[in-house]
């Protein structure tokens, strides 16, 4: 029976440290992108303010950690601010 090398073995169990590391950094992403609709959706100027800030900082964070790339964060945060100005600054 084959055996993989000591150092494959390590490799294969950094990556899934890894793997779980960035899944659960996403999933934050993804909550905050959540809230954040609803907060639109509900027709509150100002805590889809606060969420849209949040998301941001936290689309922002990701990007620093490498978990996502420049261009997904620039077009998360553009449909974002878009969906946001659309709601409440095309009524006023």
């Amino acid at each position: 029976m084959a055996r993989n090398q000591t150092s494959a073995e390590k490799r294969f169990a950094q990556s899934e440290v890894r793997r779980l590391h960035n899944k659960a950094i996403k999933s934050e992403c993804r909550t905050f992108a959540r809230q954040f609709v609803e907060a639109v959706a509900a027709k509150d100027e100002k805590l889809a303010e606060e969420k849209l800030r949040a998301l941001a900082s936290k689309l922002d964070s990701a990007r620093s950690k490498g978990v996502l790339t420049r261009n997904a964060v620039s077009r998360k945060k553009s449909r974002m601010a878009t969906l946001f100005n659309k709601t409440f600054k095309a009524s006023k």
